[in-house]
């Protein structure tokens, strides 16, 4: 009887969906409960409802997790200087930079720091140059990562499924077909755990961008809306399009009157010497 309930535990698991808890704990136990009693496999001890629930609850009771980012346009006279003030101020309170492009005219900087220090590293900036504008934005991601969280504890319980089919497989067909299993669930349960890790990632450093300039950067326009800037988009447009027709007649011109003279005058001939053979037979 072994065999069949290996064969119908591997069965059940395929048909389970990876990202739905309740499927994964009622489809899943299979060959466990075809190895116990039968009021063992209906009855769960405190101990193992517990362990179900710890590995989610931490998640949903903390704060919420956000995702910060902060762009901060920074005029001063010494571009070079100012960018390696800001590096030294993200450093100082635990953080480090990361992709710079400056010259002794302009340049710009992105830095880590931690999420909890970022509104006092941008407000101290003042201090560097003159802060001409200051963008801060936040992203709430607590959803993301307690569903990712949940996904991953269901993911585990599956894995351990499988490995004890995998242990109580005795053919060369069934350990095939349980490795097999296995070997997928065990890459899901490790590309979620790699997206929790950059979730938190995220959440804990939040992401710094200054420009420097020697004079003041321009803000960027905001959007206009209304039937001005919708005609003003229209006749862009078209001037666009005109453009693009001119430059394509521009290219092939020079094709046209290569190959479309020599065209003409062949044509002409045969038109002619056509002619001429019309008169020649009707005298």
């Amino acid at each position: 009887m072994r065999r069949p309930v290996l064969w119908v535990g591997v069965a059940l698991l395929a048909l389970v969906s990876a990202g739905c808890s309740s499927d994964m704990s009622g489809s899943g136990t299979s060959a466990k409960d075809a190895a116990a009693p039968p009021q063992a496999a209906q009855q769960k001890t405190p101990q193992q409802e517990n362990t179900g629930q710890a590995a989610v609850q931490p998640v949903q009771e903390q704060e919420r997790q956000l995702v910060r980012t902060a762009t901060v346009d920074l005029r001063a006279d010494d571009v070079l200087r100012a960018i390696g003030e800001i590096k030294n101020r993200a450093t100082a309170v635990g953080g480090f930079a990361g992709q710079e492009n400056s010259t002794k005219k302009s340049g710009s900087v992105t830095v880590r720091v931690p999420s909890a220090e970022l509104d006092r590293v941008v407000r101290d900036l003042a201090g560097v140059g003159e802060v001409t504008r200051s963008e801060v934005r936040s992203e709430d991601v607590t959803d993301q990562l307690v569903d990712v969280e949940a996904r991953i504890a269901t993911q585990k319980a599956s894995v351990d499924r499988l490995r004890v089919l995998f242990e109580r497989a005795g053919t060369t067909a069934e350990i095939a077909q349980v490795e097999s299993e296995l070997t997928k669930r065990q890459a899901e349960l490790e590309s979620m755990q790699r997206r929790s890790e950059t979730l938190k990632g995220k959440v804990a450093l939040a992401t710094l961008t200054v420009q420097v300039a020697t004079t003041p950067i321009a803000p960027p326009e905001p959007e206009k809306a209304g039937f001005l800037s919708a005609l003003a988009g229209g006749w862009d447009a078209l001037l666009a399009v005109l453009g693009g027709v001119l430059v394509a007649v521009g290219a092939v011109l020079p094709f046209v009157v290569f190959l479309g003279v020599p065209a003409a005058v062949v044509v002409y001939l045969l038109r002619r010497r056509k002619r001429v053979t019309r008169m020649n037979e009707a005298a």
